[in-house]
């Protein structure tokens, strides 16, 4: 008996991390989003004897390894290490989360069996903290809030509409609330009536997040909007970690060809996007804004021009530059940036500089302090470290011209679109589309693409602007401001690895709304974890007749 005691906990804190895994790429088991934290919930609020808080700890770390060590498995793919590393410490913010509802967020701490104002009170606390848990996740040490729970609703997107709100952070809030909400009911035998008032808090909650999200799908399709028209370009380069096997030559001709082949087969367009760091040449710009770039990307770009007249969106290396003896030169110990680069018909040139730089792939904290981790990179990456990538700094939209109408993009390089406290910086009102370059090589033909893509498309809906993304090797493809898919790059098998080109279309909105998370960003989330903990101190100690008395009065 005591060996079951032991045990039991440990399958369930196992089972929901096994769950929550089985929601996201490559299973597609999308419905135990709403189910799939319950067995640990069950065995938190369950446990017996001393140091609660350190066993929910415990549990909560366990669960939370599980479903990264299967989630992020692709890791495989560049370092093994990693692959262990990183589960490990993302798994910390479902440990605290376990620590919290063991204790301050357990709704049986004196035995008794909770009623509906105190479990809706404990549901609520719970439910706070878990979405602040997952904000810090996306902020701390840069950050990385790839998956959160409220992305398990992807294609679900009838419920995933309320992410305008409190972002993808607050549908994992509806989605605690409501597992917390039911949970007690396969613990305790509670009365008849308690048992359907709770369900019925559970029912109209998820009927409330449809109802919401039916309502704002409505009100975008009647958005006066303007045609825009994208070639997006793919040429599955392979690599090997950071690493482009083919040669520059064969690199840019792919580009050429790639290029003219779709304006021939698919007619004139817009845009023409290519995806990060596209070209090898790199571009080199003045202290006066006055730019050049390698003859191999001129010859390039130049070439493809004779397909039409467009705007030309690509990916690419930019340095600080200077005229020496009416020479431009790169600058001694000048910066470098990952950069997204806008070329007008005219050859009128905007950058944006990428703001987040991913650790290990682009910068390298202390390298200079600890040497030993150049030696890691260039032994994961395949190549030579050269320096990290600076940080960007202007937060201003670049702009394109369509039709007579100046249309803004909202610029994002990588995995920045999984980073919304970033994008949100670049809404402005007027017509805007969020341009996305990345390139998802590093990580083979692995569940990565899908699952970066997946965690873009709620860019869309948290700030209702379509969006148009280009891949190297991953998904490219064009997402409405509800976030529905619209069109994707793939082969006759359905595979997204491959190479060709798409002309997607989208429409963009004349005058789209400000929805509420671009105006107010994280700080409701914030908010809500703070008022969460407030809530689990304020019931840590009482008796529950006591506080069941002050909720129902």
């Amino acid at each position: 008996m005591r060996f079951l005691k032991v045990l039991l906990p440990l399958v369930g804190a196992l089972l929901s991390g096994v769950l929550m895994a089985l929601v996201f790429e490559p299973f597609r088991l999308t419905s135990l989003v709403f189910i799939a934290l319950i067995p640990l919930l069950l065995a938190l609020w369950k446990m017996e004897g001393k140091r609660g808080r350190w066993k929910g700890f415990g549990l909560g770390w366990l669960a939370g390894f599980a479903f990264f060590v299967i989630n992020l498995k692709w890791l495989n793919t560049v370092a093994w290490a990693g692959a262990l590393i990183l589960p490990a410490y993302l798994a910390l913010y479902w440990a605290a989360f376990g620590a919290f509802a063991a204790t301050w967020g357990n709704p049986f701490r004196s035995g008794q069996s909770p009623t509906v104002g105190r479990q809706i009170t404990i549901a609520l606390s719970n439910a706070f903290v878990w979405g602040g848990l997952e904000w810090l996740r996306g902020w701390l040490l840069t950050g990385f809030g790839w998956n959160g729970l409220g992305v398990g609703l992807h294609d679900k997107l009838v419920f995933a509409q309320a992410a305008d709100l409190f972002g993808v952070c607050g549908l994992s809030v509806v989605l605690v609330f409501i597992q917390s909400v039911v949970g007690p009911m396969l613990l305790s035998p509670i009365q008849l009536r308690v048992r359907i008032r709770l369900w019925s808090v559970a029912v109209l909650s998820l009927l409330a997040l449809a109802g919401y999200g039916i309502l704002r799908t409505s009100m975008m399709r009647r958005s006066e909007s303007v045609d825009l028209s994208a070639l997006l370009v793919q040429i599955n380069a392979p690599q090997e970690a950071g690493r482009v096997l083919w040669d520059r030559v064969k690199v840019h001709l792919a580009y050429e060809d790639e290029t003219l082949k779709g304006l021939k087969d698919k007619g004139a367009t817009d845009l023409v996007i290519w995806p990060e760091s596209a070209l090898s040449g790199r571009l080199l710009r003045m202290d006066d804004g006055s730019w050049t770039m390698h003859v191999e990307n001129f010859e390039t770009i130049q070439r493809v021009r004779e397909g039409g007249k467009f705007t030309l969106i690509q990916g690419m290396t930019e340095l600080e530059g200077e005229n020496v003896a009416g020479q431009p030169v790169e600058k001694d110990n000048s910066r470098i940036w990952n950069s997204l680069v806008v070329m007008s018909p005219e050859d009128q040139l905007q950058s944006f500089q990428k703001h987040h730089l991913v650790i290990f792939g682009e910068t390298i904290p202390f390298v200079n302090e600890i040497p030993f981790l150049k030696k890691i990179y260039e032994e994961q990456s395949g190549t030579e470290y050269t320096g990290s990538f600076a940080e960007g700094q202007k937060l201003e939209p670049l702009t394109v011209e369509l039709k007579g109408t100046k249309v803004g993009l909202i610029p994002s390089v990588c995995f920045e679109d999984t980073v919304p406290r970033l994008e949100r910086k670049f809404v402005r009102s007027g017509p805007q589309v969020i341009v996305n370059v990345t390139n998802d090589g590093w990580f083979k033909e692995s569940e990565a693409a899908k699952q970066h893509f997946n965690n873009a498309l709620f860019r869309a809906i948290e700030l209702r602007r379509p969006m148009l993304r280009c891949a190297n090797t991953g998904v490219s493809g064009a997402v409405s401001m509800t976030g529905e898919v619209l069109s994707t790059l793939v082969d006759e098998k359905g595979s997204h690895f491959t190479n060709g080109s798409l002309l997607a279309r989208i429409q963009v909105p004349l005058d789209p709304p400000f929805s509420l998370y671009a105006l107010l960003g994280d700080w409701p989330i914030i908010g809500f974890g703070l008022i969460g903990l407030a809530m689990g101190w304020l019931n840590r100690k009482r008796p529950i007749s006591d506080l069941s008395e002050r909720v129902a009065a």
